[in-house]
């Protein structure tokens, strides 16, 4: 086992956090820098947490290069908050929107949206399972539709869009949560990116939204407080409490991507990463990937045995050799390792190492 008798965790969130900021972290926990306090038990209203915030947005900014006509925001609610606040904010004009349905949680957003406007199916790949992203293009979208909507990453099903979808005019929204800050993006292609923390940027309990500022500001009136945008924007991020401590984490988890080499170097680990993997599983005899070559995730690795006893005697050995959280969704069964940033090769090594000796010992 790793440092202080730690498992390697394959959850897929709450996920792992790089070993050197949850030490840094802890070293700060009761007296941060000399104040005499915690994080978690400082004002939000002081000026030593505005300094926090006002960092973490510097270097989230710098790591992914934001344009200056986006608003960063630190939110909480989680991505099903996102999943009303998007329609209730963008549906301004003709009250439509576009939606391509990739897995559970981009069906929960449609299914959501459908209460504010006419939101219309663009394509979906349920009937296979989700098991490949849909091959899109710009005509498929209504040129007047008020936006746009993806899921890029796939937490359940292990897929990533291999391409950005062309909307034409139309903004595109796009949830980030279980790929952001994985590979480099053009922040300008999007109307809005959000991401919940808890897969490669903090604990559970703040949400990241990157908005253009043309999009803000278009809440009907009877939109509920917290729900518009542009309260965010004005109070930055502070109209009422926000979570304190997760922005806190988020910004040291951005100061050491940035210490690292940035996202051209964390994606390249990312790579080399779920490359071993998926070519022992592509070598295997025993184990099959469930998704179109094409369409694999970095951050999420789904497989099976096809014997579904032998996929529960997998997770429960590998849990005994100190690699937990292996089970795949519940919706789909089978193993899932995710494998976020915060995962160190070592980790995946010692799960292929694992999946060896289990072939050899259950042919």
């Amino acid at each position: 086992m790793s440092k202080y008798d730690r498992v390697y965790n394959f959850s897929a969130g709450p996920s792992m956090l790089p070993l050197e900021v949850i030490e840094d972290v802890a070293a700060n926990l009761c007296n941060y820098k000399g104040t005499g306090e915690s994080v978690m038990e400082m004002s939000h209203r002081s000026k030593e947490f505005q300094q926090i915030i006002d960092d973490a947005e510097a270097n989230l900014r710098k790591l992914i290069n934001i344009p200056d006509n986006y608003k960063v925001l630190f939110l909480q609610g989680g991505g099903t908050t996102q999943f009303s606040m998007v329609p209730l904010n963008l549906l301004r004009k003709s009250k439509k929107a576009d939606y391509i349905v990739t897995g559970q949680w981009a069906k929960k957003a449609y299914k959501e949206a459908t209460k504010f406007g006419d939101i219309k199916l663009v394509a979906s790949s349920e009937e296979d399972t989700y098991s490949y992203i849909p091959e899109v293009k710009k005509d498929q979208f209504r040129t007047d539709a008020d936006y746009a909507y993806i899921c890029t990453n796939n937490t359940i099903y292990g897929t990533h869009y291999p391409y950005v979808p062309d909307t034409g005019d139309v903004p595109l929204v796009a949830d980030m949560s279980s790929c952001f800050l994985s590979e480099e993006i053009d922040v300008s292609k999007y109307g809005i990116i959000w991401a919940g923390a808890q897969k490669n940027v903090a604990p559970a309990g703040v949400t990241i939204v990157i908005i253009r500022d043309d999009l803000v500001g278009f809440a009907d009136e009877k939109c509920p407080v917290y729900l518009d945008y542009k309260i965010h924007v004005d109070k930055g991020s502070m109209y009422n409490t926000p979570p304190c401590f997760s922005i806190y984490v988020a910004g040291e988890v951005f100061k050491y991507l940035l210490k690292i080499g940035g996202i051209k170097e964390m994606h390249e680990r990312d790579v080399r990463k779920a490359g071993k993997l998926y070519d022992y599983i592509d070598s295997s005899s025993m184990f099959k990937g469930t998704v179109r070559k094409e369409d694999r995730s970095l951050m999420n690795v789904t497989f099976v045995t096809g014997d579904e006893t032998l996929d529960k005697k997998f997770i429960a050995e590998a849990k005994e050799q100190g690699m937990i959280n292996l089970a795949g969704h519940r919706s789909v069964g089978g193993m899932r390792a995710s494998i976020y940033n915060a995962m160190p090769e070592d980790g995946v090594d010692a799960l292929i190492d694992f999946m060896k000796k289990f072939e050899a010992e259950n042919k």
